[in-house]
């Protein structure tokens, strides 16, 4: 068997030296595009009665690749979103291979011929104004933790960032004082610099007061940097606590992204959230 023939020789060009090297793309979808082989390859090996580090490019025909994108929906439960993303993985895959050996064009274009599936375009939940107010009015200020919860919410709402754009967030990324601002690093590290409100610079202030500038803004009760699934959870569990006081929020599903998608009022400095 040649190693042109072989997908793990394949797999491993793609992962550590595409995705990596050449793209330069983000950890998250470098995970993603992971994650993806991570299930297709023991779907295939069983499929074929063959061991991984035998499997071959023919093993993973247009067949087989239907059947797997079928078993990840049907069995494994998962969305159409997740079946598509899956299904660019395999895409790039291929066109990686068809560029650096021609001989497998005609896999390349057979692969590359299965179809996303459409979905239902989801809604997109927003906080109005009053109901971010609400929100930021959870957090008990008088408690370590709230303090922080607090500070979280609000860089939420005034950055516009993604979860994994704030748990990454390191104090040396803060200008506070005059012009507060903060330099965040998004997908494909590009960086932007968003301006803090008054408040947020407050706020953040005595949170990461006396810490080093290398440390993460924000950190769970062991001093650990908060990961994004953290933000995530911590996100639902005050805007639950907020729908038993303001009941528009229970209608919709709020998450840290969706915090992104402001109304208009997000332009405005929060005037009737103040400190305790």
């Amino acid at each position: 068997m040649k190693n042109t023939d072989s997908i793990g020789f394949w797999i491993r060009r793609f992962l550590l030296e595409y995705l990596v090297t050449e793209r330069n793309l983000s950890r998250n979808t470098q995970t993603s595009y992971r994650d993806a082989f991570k299930q297709l390859l023991p779907f295939v090996s069983e499929r074929e009665s063959q061991k991984i580090d035998q499997l071959l490019i023919s093993h993973f025909n247009v067949e087989n690749v239907k059947l797997f994108l079928t078993h990840i929906e049907a069995e494994r439960q998962c969305s159409i979103s997740t079946r598509n993303q899956r299904l660019a993985a395999v895409h790039a895959l291929a066109r990686f291979i068809g560029r650096h050996c021609p001989e497998h064009l005609p896999w390349c274009t057979e692969i590359c011929g299965i179809p996303s599936k459409k979905s239902a375009q989801r809604s997109m939940y927003y906080l109005e104004k009053f109901e971010m107010d609400a929100l930021l009015d959870v957090p008990e200020q008088e408690t370590v933790q709230g303090r922080r919860d607090y500070a979280l919410l609000l860089f939420l709402y005034n950055s516009g960032a993604r979860a994994d754009e704030v748990a990454q967030t390191r104090i040396r990324d803060l200008q506070l004082g005059r012009s507060p601002m903060v330099r965040i690093t998004g997908k494909g590290d590009k960086t932007r610099v968003c301006p803090l409100w008054a408040l947020t610079n407050d706020v953040l202030e005595r949170l990461v007061q006396g810490r080093s500038a290398d440390e993460r803004v924000f950190l769970n009760r062991c001093k650990r940097p908060l990961t994004r699934f953290g933000i995530h959870d911590l996100v639902r569990r005050y805007v639950e606590k907020a729908a038993t006081r303001i009941p528009s929020i229970a209608a919709k599903q709020i998450s840290p992204h969706s915090i992104r998608h402001y109304s208009d009022y997000r332009i405005m400095p929060i005037m009737t959230v103040g400190l305790r």
